[in-house]
C-alpha cells in the first residue's frame, strides 16, 4: 500500500491496518469486517460475528472492524463495493471473503475453515508465545496474572505436563501450596521435563520454608548472633519462598564466604537448589552462579 502523499489521518489508518491486520495475521486468522454507520445489515452482522468467534473459542482468531467512510483508502484497496463485507486474512494476505449477513452457524463454519488454513506449527508457536508471556509476568513479580494465564493454558492443553508445572510454580509463588500440589498431582511421576523438576523443587523448598510468623524470630536470632548460620540459612529459604531471590542469595553467599563447609556445604547445596528452581537460563540464576563461582574460587 503506497505511503506517499498520504494525509496524517490516512497514514495513521494504514499503520493501524499494517499492525492489526497484516502483522497479526502472521500468527493467526484476522477477520476484517468492512462496515458503515448508515448500514442496517452491518448492525445485524456485528453481534453474530462476536457470537460466532466466541463459539469457535480459538485465541488465534481476531476481528478488525473498518468503517469504509473513515478508511476510504483501505476500502479502495480491497475494492469494497457493498457492506457488510468480511475478508479473512492469513499469513499477510486475504484468503477468503463473503458479502452480506450469514447465519451464526455459517459464520462459525467460515471461521473454522480459515483456522484449518493455518500451518500446523503455528499453533505450537502461539502456545510458546503465550507461555513465555506468562512466565515473564512471573519473573516480574506478577504471579497472580501469570497464574491466571497459565490456568487457561492448562485447561486448553491438559496433556502438556510442562504447562501444569509452570502453573504449579506460580501457585507456589503465591503461597498456594495445596493448589500447587494438586496441579503437580496431575503430572505423571515419570515426567522428566525441566519445568516439572523446577516446579517440584520449588514446592519442596516452599514446604521446608519457615512459617511467616517465624521469620521475625530468625531475624532476631541473627541480629543477636551474626555467626548463627542456621538462622541465616532458614531465613534465606523463607525469603526465597516469598519472592526475594536476591535477599536469599545474599544470605547463602554470606554463609559460604564465612564458612563454606558449614554443615557439609549445606549453604551451597541450597543455593544450587534455588538456581535449579528458577531455571538455569534465568538472568538471576546466571548472575547468582557467577557470584558463587567468584566466591568459591577466590
Amino acid at each position: 500500500m503506497a505511503s506517499l502523499s498520504l494525509t496524517e489521518k490516512e497514514r495513521a489508518s494504514v499503520d493501524r491496518f499494517r499492525r492489526d491486520v497484516l502483522e497479526a495475521s502472521l500468527s493467526g486468522v484476522v477477520l476484517v469486517r468492512f462496515t458503515a454507520s448508515w448500514c442496517g445489515p452491518c448492525r445485524q452482522l456485528a453481534p453474530l460475528m462476536e457470537k460466532a468467534i466466541a463459539a469457535v473459542g480459538d485465541r488465534r482468531v481476531s476481528q478488525v472492524v473498518i468503517d469504509i467512510d473513515e478508511n476510504r483508502l483501505i476500502a479502495e484497496e480491497f475494492r469494497i463495493q457493498s457492506v457488510p463485507t468480511v475478508y479473512a486474512v492469513v499469513g499477510g494476505r486475504p484468503v477468503d471473503a463473503f458479502v452480506g449477513v450469514l447465519p451464526e452457524r455459517e459464520l462459525k463454519a467460515f471461521i473454522e475453515k480459515q483456522i484449518a488454513r493455518l500451518p500446523p506449527d503455528m499453533a505450537e508457536a502461539d502456545l510458546e508465545a503465550r507461555t513465555e508471556a506468562a512466565l515473564a509476568r512471573l519473573a516480574e513479580g506478577r504471579a497472580s496474572e501469570a497464574a491466571d494465564a497459565l490456568a487457561g493454558l492448562v485447561r486448553e492443553h491438559p496433556d502438556r505436563p510442562e504447562l501444569a508445572a509452570h502453573y504449579a510454580r506460580t501457585l507456589v509463588a503465591l503461597g498456594r501450596l495445596d493448589a500447587a500440589r494438586a496441579a503437580l498431582a496431575a503430572v505423571p511421576a515419570s515426567a522428566t521435563d525441566p519445568a516439572v523438576q523446577q516446579a517440584r523443587a520449588a514446592l519442596a523448598l516452599a514446604e521446608s520454608a519457615p512459617a511467616a510468623g517465624d521469620t521475625a524470630a530468625l531475624e532476631a536470632r541473627l541480629a543477636a548472633d551474626p555467626s548463627d548460620h542456621g538462622a541465616r540459612h532458614d531465613l534465606a529459604v523463607a525469603r526465597f519462598a516469598r519472592g526475594d531471590r536476591d535477599g536469599a542469595a545474599d544470605l547463602l553467599l554470606a554463609i559460604i564466604a564465612a564458612q563454606r563447609d558449614w554443615e557439609g556445604g549445606k549453604a551451597r547445596e541450597t543455593l544450587l537448589k534455588l538456581i535449579e528452581t528458577v531455571g538455569l537460563s534465568d538472568p538471576w540464576s546466571i548472575a547468582t552462579r557467577r557470584r558463587l563461582r567468584q566466591l568459591w574460587f577466590a
